[in-house]
């Protein structure tokens, strides 16, 4: 009891961590806000971004890997370009992305079938200067479906997994099956499979089809930017 009342009174006497979130999508960077929006005592929403660097003097950046190409390169710059530690939220986490991140810049790794209270720690720890790197939940599914809190992603409300919507993004774009498979740190028969399986969901069946769908079902890329004064 004396432990929990001083884990209490040490977060009341701290302020919120100020965090911007960033991604391609609105809809991801929405979905990641949703979670942390539940702990507004120990988290506080400065920027959502879409498309670009955070330019708010925050604690903690979370970028949000999901469809995001060239990620080594892209985290690169945005460690060298942001205010803030970068903390790289993703479920692409093996051993190599992890370490690929780390080496790219970024202060810690938060894997995405974490429940809330553990991405808030993790976020927390972060912003104390603790080099993160929490591990997926145990029992997690390949999707972290037992563990993981609902998030949002392009093709969500049109059956698409979190897996199958990012290679269909990376379609739109007009990456190759092997372009794709460095990308998320996957073979390409891994690749090959989510294609066929989110080509069955959507209906299509060559890659010119597909990037059609990917255009009209908001799978080209945002740019916007909301911070708290908005």
């Amino acid at each position: 009891m004396s432990a929990v009342l001083g884990e209490s009174l040490s977060r009341m006497s701290i302020r919120p961590v100020r965090v911007a979130i960033v991604n391609d999508y609105d809809v991801v960077v929405a979905g990641v806000a949703s979670l942390l929006e539940r702990h507004p005592d120990r988290v506080r929403l400065v920027e959502l971004v879409a498309g670009q660097v955070s330019r708010s003097d925050v604690d903690v950046v979370l970028y949000d890997t999901f469809a995001r190409q060239d990620r080594e390169g892209s985290l690169r710059d945005v460690v060298r370009r942001t205010h803030g530690r970068v903390a790289v939220y993703s479920w692409h986490d093996s051993a190599e992305q992890v370490e690929a991140v780390m080496r790219a810049g970024a202060a810690g790794f938060l894997s995405k079938t974490l429940g809330v209270e553990a991405l808030v720690e993790g976020l927390e720890k972060i912003h104390r200067g603790l080099v993160m790197r929490a591990a997926p939940a145990v029992g997690a599914g390949e999707e972290g479906a037992a563990t993981a809190p609902p998030r949002g992603w392009p093709g969500r409300d049109l059956g698409l997994s979190e897996r199958e919507a990012e290679v269909m993004a990376l379609v739109t774009r007009g990456l190759s099956n092997q372009e794709m498979a460095s990308s998320l740190y996957l073979s390409v028969n891994s690749i090959k499979t989510y294609v066929r399986t989110a080509y069955q969901k959507a209906g299509v069946h060559t890659r010119a089809q597909a990037v059609l769908w990917g255009v009209r079902h908001g799978f080209d890329p945002d740019v916007t930017r909301v911070t708290e004064d908005d």
